[in-house]
């Protein structure tokens, strides 16, 4: 069984500036995406990222018992991470749809598009693509050859990139609610849940290095802001997460 119950506090953490991803790109001026100083982002100011649910010490929160294997940890959190991000997506999902959400984007107008079965890569609207992370994460964890859960059964060799890829597609749905939701999260008073979830999932992900950095860089000015509220990881039990995440 896992232990679920330790996922109910949620959220983030740290990653590399977005001005050195987005100084390698190639400006093309034909291509949609805006300048980024054209980007309001008000979840960037100082009273919104202020706003959590928890104090709770998210360093300590990751690390994995002695006593649990490691998939089962990975296998615990992915379920968990997936139920929260849905749950919020689904309190904001009746405002995003083909008209207001064209595309799947995320901060700096980065745009997600799904690749199908055979490969190929489509641009979907923001609603169909969550439609299709969704359905395909709900499938992969209620396969039981993937996600076993009877006593005796073997995680696949293969586990762990397949949390990653779940992973990947969690933070693209974080990413478009951040940047095209982030006045319906103020509406309904979901921002401060949201930052406690991203600062949870960051945490872990950096923790155990599940997300490349590049996967990231695009809410790192936000997950910089959301580090610099946490204890300093140096100072608790926790402190081997410290090499991997920044407060500056």
């Amino acid at each position: 069984m896992r232990p679920g119950k330790l996922m109910d506090e949620q959220c983030g953490v740290f990653m590399i500036t977005l001005r050195r991803f987005l100084k390698g790109r190639r400006k093309d001026k034909d291509s949609p995406t805006p300048p980024l100083q054209d980007e309001y982002r008000q979840y960037l100011e100082e009273q919104f990222v202020r706003d959590r649910i928890t104090d709770t010490d998210f360093y300590r929160l990751v690390s994995i018992p002695e006593c649990l294997d490691y998939n089962e940890w990975l296998a615990t959190h992915a379920v968990s991470f997936f139920n929260h991000v849905n749950l919020m997506y689904g309190v904001i999902s009746e405002y995003c749809t083909g008209e207001t959400c064209a595309t799947m984007t995320g901060p700096g107008n980065v745009q997600f598009c799904w690749t199908d079965e055979k490969g190929k890569k489509n641009k979907e609207s923001a609603a169909q693509y969550i439609d299709y992370v969704t359905t395909y994460i709900q499938k992969t964890i209620s396969d039981e050859s993937i996600f076993p859960t009877k006593f005796g059964h073997p995680f696949p060799s293969t586990f762990e990139g397949i949390v990653k890829r779940i992973h990947k597609y969690l933070l693209h749905i974080i990413a478009h609610i951040y940047h095209v939701h982030y006045k319906e999260l103020l509406m309904l008073g979901l921002n401060g849940h949201m930052n406690s979830l991203f600062t949870h999932f960051m945490v872990f992900n950096i923790k155990f290095d599940l997300l490349e950095e590049k996967e990231y860089d695009m809410l790192n000015e936000l997950l910089k802001a959301l580090i610099k509220q946490l204890p300093d990881p140096n100072q608790n039990d926790g402190s081997e997460v410290a090499p991997q995440i920044s407060r500056t």
